[in-house]
């Protein structure tokens, strides 16, 4: 008995999946039904059903003609599924360990290439040489990054979803399809007993030429392919952990439509004060500790709300960590990490405070140190805790994301205008300008800040660097 209830070709078009099609075809006991949740058609062209279920019928309920598929099928039936087909099918397929997933795939080069030819030549599948319609074509290095980069985000998806949802696919390649004895073993991961002898031979290769021959500005192709990072070579790997949407420590305004979404170690108690001036009311009325259902009761009984939040420079922010959760001792510092660092990871700050020894010397000394350890604690390699007042921003602002991401991110050093617009957005008429945050600790950034500081800093937070555009802080 077979593992699965239905199957499902993972491609693109100009994959190969006709040609993938024909041979599941061609065996006793697989169906496979064209393009069944193509939005533009119902399985192929011109149809106006499938399998009983009409076209509005599917758009209606797809699962409807998934019921079909499994159901009245030759043996095990299946279809293919691109990734601008129905999106809700993508949930039901990835998800149901019943489902047998194939994922073709091809060259994006020779994809590209092929597509743009069938849209020249109007010919998208050939079934007799002599009705071959030919074509060169221009490559396009924007529309073909477009391209692959469409290829490459649906790869992505369903290697992770096969991943955490622990299903494995049956992986073909463009070459692999004629192989027949590739396409016996996929029968076999089918759960089908029959075999082929031959492949189909009703459908032919459209363009078996060279690329040198199809492309008409071949060298400029080859120029830019040679240009593109196809391995990532200048990214920064992300060991840092995912964080999810603090909800509860997002604050609403007393009466205005405003949402803050703060980012820990940043101008928080500013933004704050700012709120409650808006409304006229003591901040420590401000609506907090709201989970999510509250807040989006709140957010519909405030239509034109706005959400924001606010970013700190990156060297400011870890400055900011630094002193007041890490060197001074009291309120707000996190004591056992700080004994932590100070025994296990040689933080060389004073063990009591206040200490007349330490001058700005130290504090530089003792900030770069800070910036080492942060390093190490962003890409996995302590065991203290990664905290939200020194986490990532953009790690911060992905979490807030799966609560709802926020309308303006402003920066600190533009606050000042960017409140006042969010709040006008808002439909507050006249809003008050925000204080601006003063520096905090025993010696301000700007006497120990040079470029060895800035260069720690960007090897730490360098994806907030690029993600966010920061400069120097200097």
């Amino acid at each position: 008995m077979t593992d699965f209830d239905y199957f499902v070709v993972l491609a693109e078009m100009r994959t190969g999946s006709n040609f993938l099609e024909s041979n599941l075809n061609a065996f006793d006991g697989i169906e496979c039904h064209g393009e069944a949740f193509n939005p533009h058609f119902i399985g192929y062209p011109d149809r106006a059903d499938l399998l009983g279920v009409s076209r509005a019928q599917r758009d209606e309920a797809p699962e409807r003609l998934l019921g079909a598929i499994k159901g009245q099928s030759r043996g095990i039936g299946g279809f293919r599924f691109f990734h601008d087909h129905d999106a809700r099918m993508l949930d039901i397929m990835l998800d149901d360990p019943r489902c047998a997933k194939i994922v073709l795939t091809r060259n994006p080069v020779d994809s590209y290439v092929s597509w743009k030819i069938a849209q020249a030549t109007g010919q998208w599948k050939l079934t007799n040489i002599k009705r071959r319609r030919d074509s060169t074509v221009r490559f396009d290095a924007a529309e073909f990054e477009a391209h692959l980069a469409r290829l490459q985000a649906f790869q992505m998806v369903i290697l992770n979803r096969l991943q955490t949802s622990g299903q494995t696919a049956f992986y073909v390649g463009y070459d692999d399809l004629q192989s027949v004895e590739v396409m016996n073993g996929l029968a076999r991961y089918l759960g089908c007993a029959d075999r082929l002898e031959a492949l189909d031979a009703s459908l032919k290769p459209q363009n078996p030429e060279p690329l040198e021959d199809k492309v008409e500005n071949f060298d400029e192709m080859a120029r830019a392919l040679a240009a593109l990072d196809l391995f990532d070579l200048g990214r920064t790997p992300n060991f840092e952990p995912r964080r999810g949407a603090a909800v509860p420590g997002f604050v609403t305004a007393a009466h205005a439509p405003l949402v803050y979404m703060p980012v820990r170690g940043g101008p928080e108690a500013e933004v704050r004060a700012w709120l409650a001036a808006l409304d006229g009311v003591p901040e420590d009325s401000l609506p907090t500790r709201l989970n999510q259902g509250a807040l989006r009761r709140w957010m519909r009984g405030k239509p034109g709300h706005r959400r924001f939040t606010v970013l700190r420079h990156p060297v400011a922010r870890a400055h900011a960590a630094f002193c007041a959760r890490i060197l001074v001792p009291g309120p707000g510092c996190f004591e056992s990490i700080r004994r932590t660092l100070r025994k296990a990871h040689h933080l060389p700050i004073p063990a009591e405070w206040p200490d007349p020894g330490y001058d700005p010397a130290a504090h530089r000394a003792a900030f770069a140190s800070f910036l080492g350890f942060l390093k190490a604690n962003l890409a996995g390699q302590t065991a203290i805790r990664v905290d939200a007042h020194w986490a990532s921003q953009a790690a911060v602002i992905e979490g807030m994301a799966q609560f709802g991401a926020p309308d303006a991110i402003l920066r600190e050093d533009e606050m000042a205008a960017g409140l006042v617009a969010v709040a006008r957005q808002a439909g507050v008429a006249d809003p008050p300008a925000p204080v601006l945050a003063a520096d905090t600790g025993p010696f301000a950034l700007s006497q120990i800040y040079d470029a060895e500081i800035e260069r720690l800093t960007r090897a730490v937070y360098q994806r907030d660097y690029v993600t966010f555009g920061f400069s120097d802080w200097g």
